[in-house]
């Protein structure tokens, strides 16, 4: 039990996960599918933000004559350059998504294929 407690973060990270899984497969609406997708999002930030965790660990600073762990700054790193490309997909999927609405008057998903094969 203790095991299990002890990894709340990675079963925080499921969570997230398959509610943002969820959301993207079950709603028709565009912008919900969004919303959905940063929720996957944060849960992946949060695995690698998890994982470059050292209990114990400091900054990576070498100072003579010390053995210490120290903590991994690379997820960090990748972790604000993701959230950076995040940031702008998210921006640019609402900008489609606004001339979706122009376009065809609606963002549900099953309208605009009805309204599509209707076309064709």
């Amino acid at each position: 039990m203790e095991t299990f407690l002890g990894l709340y973060n990675y079963w925080v990270v499921i969570f997230l996960m398959m509610t943002g899984f969820y959301t993207v497969i079950s709603r028709g609406n565009l912008v919900k599918k969004v919303v959905g997708l940063n929720i996957f999002q944060v849960s992946v930030f949060l695995l690698y933000i998890s994982m470059g965790k050292v209990e114990g660990g400091t900054a990576p600073i070498l100072v003579d004559g010390q053995n210490v762990a120290y903590s991994n700054p690379l997820p960090s790193v990748l972790i604000l350059t993701a959230i950076v490309v995040g940031v702008a997909t998210t921006g640019m999927a609402l900008a489609l998504i606004v001339r979706i609405q122009e376009e065809y008057g609606s963002i549900e998903e099953d309208e605009i294929l009805k309204m599509e094969q209707s076309d064709a």
